[in-house]
């Protein structure tokens, strides 16, 4: 594919991926991506077996071109209980339906980036996962450096949740992975913003209650110097501590 002056005013539309992109697709990971995928993986996404996909074609140009892709986002639809997020989900315990959406690929041509198709191929897929009653989150890891790529999924009020050492290995390197979710459904973290609020109004009063004793302790025993209190300062049950540890994800699709 040619890399083509963009006109002044390009009509981006969205459409599936069909089994006729099969060249295109191919090229523009190859294009975009330093990591090489396999031609099985090609095969699935045009013919949308396990993956499913849009692409952006721009119709202002000539004819022969103008439903040729010139960016793309494949995804595929997850059990959240096999997945490596479930920690990171809150929902019934005994519910096995769940699922959710997972980026696999999200890619743009150059002379095309900075118009907002990469925000819409997202919107796509978040559409689609909001379309799944038993959905509940769209989720992505992205490599460290790849900064334009942070900024956007924040902007798009993903939230960041871990930071995984050594996830890629490219070219004889490693680099780190930022995972990336946006809840849907209901979806959520099992501790919300909320959740925090209240655990931290829960510790302070604890810790107010801790002084209050010591204190009246100290005046009856007539202490001058206070003592330590015992009690922790975490504002976090320690079981929740895993959450935030860093820690190695399974090896997947690039963004």
């Amino acid at each position: 594919m040619e890399n083509r002056k963009v006109s002044c005013r390009p009509i981006i539309a969205y459409r599936p991926i069909r089994p006729s992109d099969l060249a295109v697709v191919e090229k523009l990971h190859s294009d975009l991506f330093p990591i090489r995928y396999e031609f099985e993986f090609f095969l699935n996404v045009v013919n949308g077996c396990d993956i499913v996909s849009w692409g952006a074609v721009d119709r202002s140009r000539p004819n022969s071109q103008s439903d040729e892709l010139i960016g793309f986002v494949t995804a595929r639809i997850v059990s959240a209980r096999e997945s490596e997020i479930e920690d990171l989900l809150s929902f019934e315990s005994s519910r096995t339906d769940q699922k959710l959406v997972y980026i696999l690929t999200l890619g743009v041509v150059d002379s095309y980036r900075n118009l907002g198709i990469g925000n819409s191929l997202i919107h796509e897929v978040i559409k689609y996962g909001s379309s799944i009653p038993t959905c509940r989150a769209v989720y992505l890891h992205v490599i460290s450096y790849n900064k334009p790529a942070i900024y956007l999924y924040k902007k798009m009020t993903f939230q960041c949740l871990r930071r995984l050492i050594n996830f890629y290995f490219i070219n004889g390197q490693h680099y780190d992975s930022y995972l990336f979710v946006y809840y849907v459904n209901g979806g959520r973290s099992p501790c919300s913003p909320l959740e925090l609020a209240t655990l931290f109004v829960s510790y302070a009063k604890s810790g107010i209650k801790c002084v209050a004793a010591k204190l009246w302790r100290n005046e009856e025993r007539k202490i001058s110097k206070w003592p330590k209190c015992k009690e922790s300062g975490c504002l976090l049950p320690t079981v929740q501590n895993k959450r935030i540890v860093t820690a190695e994800g399974s090896r997947c699709q690039f963004v």
